[in-house]
């Protein structure tokens, strides 16, 4: 019990289950936990202390009166600071948006609340969910290391996640922001098929590209948050209607014949030795559980990776019309920029980035007609110091490098799983991904249930 904090999600599930342990003493531990070590790491945008106290004692009433709802009943979770949270200040990592309470709970949310699930708070994130803080908000540090990058926009839920301050988080991704603090962190990231969850009381950076997913620590943590969370939505009409049971039906099932595509010249292109080791370690651990290992080419991504960054930046400069410019000293300055070249730019340049997003969806779609899965890097650099990273928002050439293995699939709107597998020379975390066809979250948790049944890199820890 001493290392309750880094328990599984659906470990700690079991002990509260049979009763083994107490919803009321696993909150009150992370809430110990989180006032001990937050202040260095600043995870927390806001703790709900008294209401996650409040949740834990009705989840444990529930529990002991035999109204068991599942695997979150009674589980210290969080949420990232652009999900509405009823009565909750949210923030979304601006100062535009400090005194913002919303009156009612994401869907998302309100389905966290439907299973039972404790809300330790609201975790803190970069301005709007782009690629820097606000300069008045102290950014997340990394719990393996401070002078390294935690990740972004998802800053806040890859470190509580990864030092044990909460069991698990909802994030968001729109060009890597679930993919880049799993891997940042040593943590399990799904990013869902666009649609898959609703974003309903979820703050806008670029709707098209915006997706609302779980990071954990396990594969099998992830896929219990998902399950929890996707499905239609009449709140969202742009939520899929599909059904969502088969998110864990095959879950348990053999990988043997699944066949996982291997691009030898795009999937290693730039990539930092370190990481093709990565790899190459999880393609030889899934051809060994029975998967078949196929070469494929990857459609170019160029062009795709280089369309993000206006296509996003339109869709920004909408999702805040109504505070810029009007409050531009509000904003911070790299948010600023992305806004100012949503609104410089013209109908025409436009609509030809959504006609070539149209086409690059069509070639991957093809490529995903010959194989199951297509095997990753999660970015391609060894892991990053601060130092290194600067400003990044300023730095272009760096964020098309990083986001050279991540905003193709929110071009496409694909689902993708980030899995820790090995480390860096300097003790850091590294990760691969798996990406699938459209509504292929269970292929990819079957997958990745498999390699963690297999491996043990996502049990690592840092030491606090």
């Amino acid at each position: 019990m001493n290392d309750l904090h880094y328990l599984e999600l659906t470990d700690l599930a079991k002990l509260i289950r049979t009763r083994r342990i107490s919803p009321v003493e696993a909150t009150r531990q992370q809430l110990d936990r989180i006032a001990a070590l937050d202040d260095r790491l600043a995870s927390y945008a806001v703790v709900t202390a008294e209401r996650a106290m409040a949740e834990a004692r009705a989840a444990e009433a529930d529990i002991a009166a035999g109204h068991y709802r599942g695997p979150l009943h009674g589980v210290p979770l969080a949420v990232k600071d652009l999900f509405w949270t009823s009565g909750v200040p949210t923030a979304a990592g601006t100062i535009i948006h400090r005194d913002f309470r919303p009156t009612e709970d994401a869907t998302a949310v309100r389905r966290l609340r439907q299973a039972g699930a404790v809300l330790l708070g609201k975790l803190q994130m970069t301005e709007g969910a782009y690629s820097d803080h606000h300069p008045q908000i102290t950014p997340p540090r990394n719990p393996w290391n401070a002078d390294y990058w935690p990740g972004i926009s998802s800053s806040g839920p890859g470190v509580a996640v990864g030092a044990g301050l909460c069991f698990g988080a909802l994030a968001s991704d729109t060009g890597g922001s679930i993919r880049w603090p799993s891997a940042a962190n040593g943590l399990t990231g799904i990013k869902p098929t666009w649609g898959r969850v609703s974003r309903h009381g979820v703050f806008d950076l670029a709707p098209s590209l915006d997706h609302v997913g779980p990071m954990a620590r396990s594969v099998a943590d992830a896929a219990a948050l998902l399950t929890a969370i996707a499905g239609a939505d009449p709140a969202d009409p742009t939520a899929l209607l599909e059904p969502v049971a088969s998110i864990a039906a095959t879950t348990n099932q053999a990988i043997g014949g699944l066949k996982v595509g291997v691009d030898r010249d795009w999937g290693r292109r730039d990539v930092d030795p370190q990481v093709l080791a990565v790899l190459d370690d999880a393609a030889r651990a899934l051809s060994a559980l029975g998967a078949e290992l196929v070469e494929v080419d990857v459609p170019d991504v160029t062009q795709a990776v280089a369309d993000w960054a206006p296509n996003c930046a339109v869709e920004a400069a909408v999702a805040h019309r109504a505070t810029y410019p009007a409050r531009r000293a509000a904003y911070g300055p790299v948010l600023s920029m992305v806004l100012d070249a949503g609104r410089a730019s013209s109908a025409l340049d436009y609509q030809e980035v959504l006609l070539r997003r149209m086409a690059f969806r069509g070639r991957m779609r093809a490529l995903f007609g010959k194989i199951d899965l297509l095997l990753a890097p999660a970015h391609p650099f060894a892991p990053l110091s601060l130092k290194t990273m600067g400003t990044m928002g300023l730095q272009p050439e760096l964020i098309a490098r990083l986001q050279a293995y991540t905003a193709p699939f929110n071009m496409t709107g694909q689902p993708t799983l980030t899995l820790p597998g090995g480390f860096s020379t300097d003790g850091l975390p590294i990760a691969f991904q798996m990406v699938a066809a459209d509504l292929g979250e269970a292929m990819l948790i079957r997958a990745g249930i498999a390699f963690q049944r297999a491996t043990d890199w996502h049990r690592r820890h840092p030491a606090l």
